[in-house]
């Protein structure tokens, strides 16, 4: 794969340039010496720098890759092949566009590309499973205060309840809202981040919102 990967609008995962900063991040500026050092050839010192952009993007990354594909492990390795994917093309990282804004988007097209193959392989070999308690408390924080016993159950539960709403929305639905929520970007940012106009942004956020209040109000009555 030559060059920065394209990402379609319907694939959800076109992205912008985020908002403006006073200045660039440390990740920006830490990527164009990454990039200068690879094209004298200085692989060793590139590699080197490069671990500093993997050290504080890395949690962030992890969280957004599980709450696409809801598995550690799926997660792990869409986060371990972004950052491949950005190295071996950092030469066409450029300057003027944020880095964590370049990164997002190779890492959210990874994501949407295992969830396709994903749903190919369950659809003709294997059966849908369920995220493991193990998988969540990999990349959940764990609550500072003690809780009861009852209520991290009830706590476990809920989450897996929102986890099963979040899946059944619609794809762009489910991007816009775990772009807001979970990765805490403003309207302006998703679009960014996804080629949608803010109000198609606000829209889809809305009607999220709403259909995941409609889910979960039905498993508490189902219950």
């Amino acid at each position: 794969m030559a060059g920065q990967p394209v990402v379609t609008t319907a694939e959800l995962a076109t992205v912008g340039v985020a908002d403006p900063a006073p200045g660039p991040s440390i990740e920006s500026r830490t990527a164009g010496e990454v990039k200068a050092l690879v094209s004298r050839g200085a692989l060793a010192e590139a590699r080197e720098l490069f671990a500093i952009i993997v050290a504080r993007q890395q949690r962030r990354a992890v969280r957004i890759a599980y709450h696409f594909l809801r598995d550690a492990a799926d997660a792990d390795e869409a986060v371990q092949e972004a950052f491949l994917k950005v190295f071996l093309h950092i030469g066409s990282f450029q300057e003027d566009l944020p880095f964590e804004v370049w990164f997002t988007r190779i890492l959210i097209n990874g994501c949407l590309d295992r969830r396709k193959a994903k749903r190919r392989r369950e659809r003709w070999l294997l059966p849908a499973q369920n995220t493991t308690a193990e998988d969540q408390g990999r990349v959940e924080s764990v609550p500072a205060t003690a809780a009861s016993p009852e209520e991290m159950l009830l706590r476990s539960e809920r989450r897996a309840q929102v986890a099963e709403a979040i899946e059944r929305l619609p794809d762009r639905q489910r991007t816009v809202l775990l772009l807001s929520l979970y990765d805490e970007r403003s309207p302006r940012e998703v679009s960014e981040l996804t080629g949608m106009n803010q109000s198609t942004v606000r829209v889809h956020l809305f009607r999220a919102v709403r259909k995941m209040r409609t889910l979960l109000e039905g498993t508490r009555e189902s219950r």
